[in-house]
């Protein structure tokens, strides 16, 4: 099992995230479709670079993935910090969270170069599944009556951060970058339940087989999809993939290696005995638990194996989807 793979089985949004935009050619994707258009003008994306680990200490992360990279920008170092939000709710207290995320950042930066202190623009990559519907601006959070911003204004920290919120944007029309379309297509119908449109989406030739074949991006997105849809069909995908003889062998190879690890729902033993304990073991693979032994399994009667999938896959969904 690669890396990638470990990774989802505890954070399937995170592990996607984290793997396709730690690619700088990616990342210089994403930010110069998604900054300011003066800020993309300005800077030297062949300078991008991913900084080896985030500098954000332990006890201040929450529910999300950080990046952190640094690009010349009118030949000045500036640092990009993308938070990948994959909260089930909006947080209105995000700018706070960024201020401590971003003065951590900085600290670090003293620590090692002194002065000065190089800008950082927080930009947040919000999957849903709800719109994003409060202020990006920290001032926001104290709502001073007008008599008192002259006053007390000048003492307040002052900044905002950029977001993308895919619940408001439809990436296979907003984005000009091939793999970024996929990507963040992918993302938003994972969080919308819609995976099945995914596929078909690629079906229909708008991405070049090519493209996606190129560095297992194809794979990846199949992976991520399984990982976040345990009952998903990845030999209905095959099928809906047919006219691509590359894409759906990649498909048909996923499902077979379900198949040979005791990951598929069982159809094939045409019980429902089987039906269940093959979910059973395909949940405790995503969970990276040792899945049960089929001859345990078969002592159990339906209703038995029903309630305890339902068991494990309300613990699933408690601990590693947010």
């Amino acid at each position: 099992m690669t890396d990638f793979e470990q990774e989802l089985a505890s954070q399937p949004h995170d592990a996607f995230a984290r793997c396709m935009l730690s690619d700088p050619a990616k990342a210089a994707a994403f930010f110069q479709g998604h900054l300011p258009p003066d800020i993309v003008a300005a800077a030297d994306w062949s300078t991008l670079a991913l900084q080896p680990a985030s500098f954000v200490r332990q006890n201040l992360q929450q529910s999300h993935t950080d990046l952190l990279y640094t690009v010349k920008v009118a030949g000045r170092d500036v640092l990009l910090y993308l938070l990948l939000e994959h909260q089930t709710s909006v947080d209105a207290l995000m700018p706070l969270r960024l201020l401590c995320y971003v003065t951590e950042v900085l600290r670090h930066h003293a620590d090692e170069h002194v002065l000065p202190l190089p800008p950082v623009l927080p930009f947040v990559l919000h999957q849903g599944p709800d719109r994003w519907t409060v202020s990006t601006q920290f001032q926001d959070l104290f709502e001073l009556p007008k008599d008192l911003q002259g006053l007390l204004g000048p003492f307040l920290p002052t900044f905002q951060h950029a977001l993308l919120d895919l619940t408001q944007v439809d990436p296979a029309n907003e984005e000009s970058q091939p793999q970024m379309k996929v990507i963040l297509q992918l993302m938003k119908a994972a969080r919308q339940k819609r995976l099945m449109e995914f596929f078909e989406w690629v079906a229909k030739g708008e991405v070049e087989v090519t493209l996606l074949l190129r560095e297992d991006l194809f794979r990846r997105c199949l992976l991520y999809a399984v990982h976040i849809d345990i009952n998903l069909d990845v030999e209905g995908i095959a099928r809906t993939l047919s006219s691509s003889n590359e894409l759906r062998t990649e498909a048909m190879s996923l499902a077979q290696k379900l198949r040979n690890e005791g990951r598929v729902e069982g159809r094939q033993e045409g019980r429902a005995e089987g039906m269940w304990s093959g979910k059973i073991q395909l949940l405790e693979q995503l969970m990276g638990l040792k899945p049960t032994n089929s001859s345990e399994l078969a002592e159990m009667n339906v209703a038995a194996l029903e309630a305890h999938f339902h068991e494990l896959e309300q613990r699933y969904n408690l601990s590693f989807k947010k």
